[in-house]
């Protein structure tokens, strides 16, 4: 392609006006807004195009380009500012327009500005848009009583948040909307103190008073060389001016601190990626990415309105892939309109194949922005905010990053808060901790640097999870049928619990994470850790109704028991492959799994195995109604139980021998195995055991009428359910509560234990929803029970 000095003009906009310049560094904010304008061209394409631009022609090196838009120099090549503009293509007359601009701001530098007053601060960006809240909080700190000549000290206002989130802008903005309402019109600073600088060191707060002094007139001779005594100098000259200052960019409170007057005339603007918490007077604004809306409205802002409105789908697809973080939109929306012929939904492919490195410019990128964080921090924290990407889940606990990284716990939370400090991580509940999408990416492609450590890792986390499941699963049903885990000693402990309530909520808060856990399990080649995590949660999944999660974490199971040739763990997945299959209506696809299960069992001489799979085989016999073939199996499944001393199974056949005789029509001899079942369940201390059992001998005497028996039985079972935390079985209790009181007329107190239970069956999506509904809709229509004759 022939490179010549002429670009396009878009036609939507204007280009920014030079007249505007109060001072150099805003002469350069609006010679970058006219990059924006043109198409934002690389800086590598526009200094070829400058090149042949110069009088003489010559080359040009891009980093000179890029020198002349940083808005913290102290002056520009005249000659190099034309070319550039002109490379940008605008006309010559436009062109001289800028060339006297720029020969104006360097005459006001050099005299200490237009009429002596220090304008300082860079150009508000025409594309600013969103950050209703944040400006409103930053507005009224400045406005609050005694800010700008009230109050007894200065106001402080720090806007902290992660890389590429625009606290720049939003300082800058807030800065310009205060100065256009006639506030703070003495002094305006502005300084880059360059805290995240991949080309130069922090500024040294030295420096940067020296520059202060000269801007309020102090003689060069009379400035003091210490630190603390150019402070002290710059809080007297300050003192009774009506003074707003940015400090952008700051990398600590101890390069800030000598900075910050001491009256209360003037207004500090902060801006960092690290939390500024020694700072305490400050007022922090903790700025997050961008709510779906706001970026919507950068896009169509930057990339063109009609573009946006035309493609609405795919432009909210965009805003989502780049996480809402505006930086990440801005770019998105740069190409875009460099970019006239492409579709939205054709740079949403590019985004989704290639990530945001899709809209990378070599003059700015999120790769860039995000190594200037991470290349700030410590070794050992530069190693867990890698290793933090390799967590299965969406949010992670300090002991599970523990596991991770190999380190103590104590140690884990420390790294952990000092990444948030660092604005690299979040917290948003108390003691669990996340990435950004695009951190978390950026975090992935860091870890896969080191394979070696990547894969030991991912293992350790893991095995963690299983470990701390199988407690939690011991705990839920301290006799359950399992095998033993097989791992080696881990760094960190698996996390323990008092009690089976305890162990359910941890599952339950861990829940994401741990199907997250089996699925990435599934994926490590030649590991067993899919089916034995399958198997360690498979009794918090049923108790909780989670039968598709269940399925789904038994599939994964059954084809990592298979890959490893473990047979045992292959009988055990069917086994509960059976059961979901069973639970979901869909016996017919269970028997075969539960077949197989058995088979495999007996050619292990598993004993107590083919108990629970004879016991399963019962339930599916009597859901397809074949009733004489589930009792045999039932009374089969307890003679092996009873062989092997296994007490869980013996009590589950116990169970199935009932179910089968009550179906029979034999309810006597059904209520003679349940009582059997509830005794050896009370002298074991099996909580999940006794609650069935009660609440099957409560069905029973429902189903004859007795109520009074039921409501005793039931009253006791729902004590159980609540102590070990099983809400599934607290519903069940309630439900059957509210139908025996119904029954009797007891109406009021029925609804109110029916809307209890219905609460619950709903958060778990139990199968009984739908009959608590149509329940509580017939005790609606009928009168309580004082008011019947």
């Amino acid at each position: 392609m022939k490179v010549t000095g002429e670009m396009p003009k878009p036609q939507q906009k204007s280009a920014p006006d030079p007249g505007k310049a109060a001072d150099l560094a805003e002469f350069i904010g609006l010679l970058r807004e006219l990059r924006i304008w043109a198409g934002q061209p690389s800086y590598r394409t526009l200094a070829k195009r400058v090149g042949p631009l110069l009088r003489p022609p010559r080359a040009v090196s891009p980093f000179t380009v890029v020198d002349a838009f940083k808005v913290s120099r102290r002056r520009l090549d005249l000659d190099l500012v034309v070319g550039i503009v002109r490379a940008l293509g605008l006309d010559e007359e436009e062109v001289d327009r800028w060339r006297k601009a720029c020969v104006r701001v360097h005459a006001q530098a050099k005299t200490g500005g237009p009429t002596g007053v220090l304008r300082q601060l860079p150009a508000d960006l025409a594309t600013f848009t969103g950050r209703e809240r944040e400006l409103d909080e930053l507005l009224a700190a400045a406005a609050r009583p005694g800010a700008d000549g009230a109050a007894a000290t200065v106001v402080i206002s720090a806007i902290e948040g992660m890389a590429g989130v625009g606290k720049t802008q939003l300082a800058v903005h807030v800065a310009h909307r205060l100065v256009r309402d006639g506030r703070y019109q003495d002094v305006q600073l502005y300084v880059n103190l360059r805290g995240f600088d991949p080309e130069a060191k922090p500024v040294d707060p030295a420096a940067v008073l020296d520059t202060f002094l000269r801007h309020l007139e102090v003689p060069a001779q009379q400035i003091p060389e210490g630190l603390d005594e150019r402070a002290a100098m710059f809080r007297d000259r300050i003192e009774g001016k009506s003074a707003l200052i940015i400090l952008d960019n700051a990398t600590d409170e101890q390069q800030v601190r000598p900075l910050i007057p001491s009256c209360s005339s003037c207004l500090v603007l902060i801006t960092s990626r690290r939390s500024l918490i020694e700072l305490d007077d400050a007022a922090v604004t903790q700025l997050n990415v961008f709510e779906p809306a706001e970026a919507m409205s950068l896009l169509a802002r930057i990339a063109g309105a009609d573009r946006v409105a035309a493609e609405p789908e795919a432009a909210a697809a965009i805003a989502e892939t780049c996480g809402y973080l505006p930086l990440a939109v801005a770019l998105a929306a740069a190409r875009l309109r460099s970019r006239p012929s492409w579709s939205l939904a054709y740079l949403l492919s590019r985004l989704r194949k290639h990530g945001v490195d899709a809209v990378s410019t070599p003059g700015q990128s999120l790769q860039h922005v995000f190594d200037l964080s991470y290349e700030g921090l410590d070794p050992r924290t530069q190693r867990l905010f890698r290793l933090l990407a390799l967590h299965p889940g969406q949010d992670f606990t300090p002991p599970a990053v523990a596991a991770l990284a190999e380190l103590g716990e104590a140690e884990a939370e420390l790294l952990l808060e000092h990444l948030q400090d660092e604005h690299l991580v979040q917290q948003q509940t108390s003691g669990r901790y996340a990435l950004h999408d695009l951190l978390h990416a950026y975090a992935a492609g860091r870890a896969r640097q080191d394979r070696d450590e990547e894969q030991v890792a991912t293992e350790r986390v893991l095995t963690w999870f299983l470990a701390s499941v199988d407690a939690a699963a011991q705990q839920i049903m301290p006799a359950r049928y399992a095998l033993p885990l097989e791992s080696a000693p881990m760094a960190a402990a698996p996390a323990g619990f008092d009690g089976s309530a305890e162990a359910m909520a941890w599952c339950d808060e861990e829940y994401a994470n741990l199907l997250a856990a089996a699925e990435r399990a599934a994926k490590v080649p030649g590991s067993d850790l899919a089916w034995r995590l399958a198997t360690s949660m498979s009794m918090f999944l049923f108790l909780r109704c989670r039968w598709q999660e269940s399925l789904r974490v038994h599939e994964a199971g059954l084809e990592s028991a298979l890959a490893t040739h473990h047979r045992a763990g292959e009988a055990w997945v069917r086994n509960n492959l059976g059961m979901c299959l069973a639970a979901l209506g869909k016996p017919e696809l269970a028997a075969p799994q539960l077949t197989v299960a058995l088979e495999v069992r007996r050619e292990l001489g598993d004993v107590s195995g083919e108990a629970a799979a004879l016991s399963n085989l019962s339930r599916v016999f009597v859901e397809s109604g074949e009733l004489e073939a589930g009792l045999d199996c039932s009374l089969q499944a307890l003679d092996a139980a009873v062989r092997a001393g296994d007490r869980k199974r013996e009590g589950t056949a116990l169970n199935s021998v009932a179910i089968c005789l009550w179906e029979l029509k034999r309810p006597r001899e059904a209520l003679d195995y349940l009582r059997r079942k509830l005794a050896m369940h009370r002298a074991d201390g099996d909580p999940i055991g006794l609650g069935l059992a009660l609440h099957n001998i409560a069905e029973f005497h429902e189903t004859l009428h007795q109520y009074d028996e039921a409501l005793n039985v039931l009253r006791e079972a729902l004590e159980v359910a609540r102590a070990s935390g099983d809400l599934h079985a607290e519903a069940g209790a309630l439900f059957g509560i509210a139908r025996c009181l119904s029954a009797t007329g007891e109406h009021q107190q029925a609804r109110a234990d029916l809307g209890r239970a219905l609460a619950v069956f709903e958060k778990l999506r139990a199968p009984e929803v739908d009959q608590a509904r149509e329940l509580l809709a017939r005790l609606g229509t009928l009168p309580l029970k004082a008011d019947l004759p």
